[in-house]
This record gives structure tokens, sequence and C-alpha cells, in this order.
């Protein structure tokens, strides 16, 4: 059985966006970041965008991660990310996205390119599998998290 690792950045929040009432994969990220050693809060399905900010607030995850599947990822993500990125305790936050990012199917990964430059660290695309957000973790156990890497630079965290 191969080994399960450690994540470097070991507090997750994992949340959908307001408009996604689905949470099995919400489930299916909790346990796969656990079995990684991290610490999970799960916030749910159809969740409103000032209850993620408060959560973020409070908890100070490493990384927000943010789960679609009904096809608006690329909508509520937007305008989530924008509220993140304006918030200056939010504003240096990890913040992923990734599932259905539309509807268009094999097209939805254009939607990717946007949400980054809108914002997001990545975003990963449903169609794409779990390989890409897995190379992303594993690139956070390579790095250190942004509050070290803050204070490496000379900046309060």
């Amino acid at each position: 059985m191969n080994e399960i690792s450690t994540a470097t950045s070991s507090r997750f929040i994992v949340t959908s966006v307001s408009s996604d009432a689905h949470m099995w994969n919400l489930v299916f990220l909790q346990l796969l970041l656990e079995e990684r050693g991290a610490e999970v809060n799960n916030l749910g399905a159809c969740v409103p965008d000032d209850v993620i900010l408060a959560a973020c607030r409070e908890q100070r995850p490493d990384v927000l991660v943010v789960s679609t599947v009904n096809g608006h990822g690329h909508l509520d993500g937007l305008r989530l990310i924008e509220q993140i990125r304006k918030d200056p305790e939010l504003a240096d936050l990890r913040v992923v996205i990734g599932g259905k990012l539309g509807i268009r199917g094999a097209e939805n990964a254009r939607f990717g390119a946007e949400l980054v430059s809108a914002g997001f660290d990545a975003a990963f695309e449903s169609e794409a599998g779990m390989a890409e957000f897995e190379s992303f973790l594993g690139g956070l156990e390579k790095s250190p998290s942004r509050e070290l890497a803050m204070a490496g630079q000379g900046v309060a965290a």
C-alpha cells in the first residue's frame, strides 16, 4: 500500500459555492485531506459568501478549497474570490476551486484561466480528474505556508 504523506499546510476549509447543494464531493475532499493528516472544517453545501469569509477570518486556514458540481462554479467563484481578495485579512489566503466549473463540457477548461486571473491560486476542472489537485497538494508539502513565506519576507503574519 502507498504511504499517504502529511500535508505541510495542514488547516483547510472545504466549502461549496452558494448555489451548489451537492455534499458528496465535499465529504470526499474532506476525507482525502484528512488522510494526508490535515485538519479540515467542512462548511457544507450552499454556503453564503459572507459565511465563508467569516469562517476564513476566524479559523485562518492554510487553504480554502471551493468545490462545485452544479455548473455555476465560475460565476459564483468569480464573485467569491473578488470578495476574498478585497478583504485585507484574507487577501493572501491560498484559495483553489474545482469541479464542474461550467455547463459546457470539455469547454469548461477555459473557465479555469479566468478564475486564476481573477485571483484563485488554482482551478481544477472535473474532466481532468484528481491528478492536478493531488499535484497541488504535493506542492504544498514542498513549499512553506504563506504565513512562513510572508514572515521570511519581513511581513508580519
